[in-house]
C-alpha cells in the first residue's frame, strides 16, 4: 500500500492509458471522459493530496466532464450534411428554359448538366424559351418548374 501511495499518480496515469485504450474500441465517448477524470486524479496526486481528495477530483472531473462536454461532442460526430441522392438533389435548384413550358404542353429545361421534360407547377403560367426557373418538385422524369422573376432596369 506504501507503493500506491507514493506512485498514486502513476497509477491514476496507468488508469488514463487504459481507460484511452478501451474508449478506441468502446467509441461511445465515455471511457474517455472517464480517462480524463483519471488525469485530473494524477494531477491532484502529484501535488501530494490525500488519496479521497483525488478520487474526489478525479470523480468530478469525470461527472463535469460527461455532463458538460460528452453532449456537444457527441451531437458535432452524429450530425452532418443531408445526403440527398437521385433526383431529390435537383429540387430547389435552377434551371434554363429550352423549349416552351406550358400546362397543356410538356417542355424542356436544361438542369444540372442535362436536358429534362418539364411542366409548370402553376397550371395557368407559361414559360418562354431563355427564362431561368426553379424546380420546386420532380415527379418520375417530369421537372415541376416556376418561373423567377427578372428586375428589369
Amino acid at each position: 500500500m506504501d507503493w500506491l501511495r507514493d506512485n498514486a499518480w502513476e497509477a491514476w496515469l496507468g488508469l488514463a492509458i487504459v481507460l484511452g485504450v478501451a474508449e478506441m474500441f468502446s467509441l461511445d465517448l465515455i471511457l474517455i471522459m472517464l480517462a480524463v477524470g483519471a488525469l485530473a486524479g494524477m494531477v491532484t496526486a502529484a501535488f501530494d493530496a490525500h488519496l479521497v481528495v483525488q478520487v474526489l477530483v478525479a470523480a468530478g472531473a469525470s461527472i463535469g466532464a460527461l455532463a458538460l462536454v460528452r453532449p456537444d461532442l457527441v451531437k458535432k460526430f452524429h450530425s452532418g450534411p443531408d445526403l440527398k441522392l437521385g433526383h431529390g438533389k435537383l429540387v430547389g435548384q435552377q434551371g434554363l428554359v429550352t423549349e416552351e413550358v406550358t400546362a397543356l404542353t410538356h417542355g424542356r429545361i436544361k438542369l444540372g448538366g442535362e436536358i429534362w421534360s418539364a411542366a409548370p407547377y402553376d397550371d395557368t403560367i407559361a414559360i418562354a424559351p431563355g427564362e431561368t426557373v426553379e424546380v420546386l418538385q420532380i415527379k418520375g422524369a417530369t421537372a415541376y418548374v416556376h418561373p423567377i422573376p427578372r428586375l428589369d432596369p
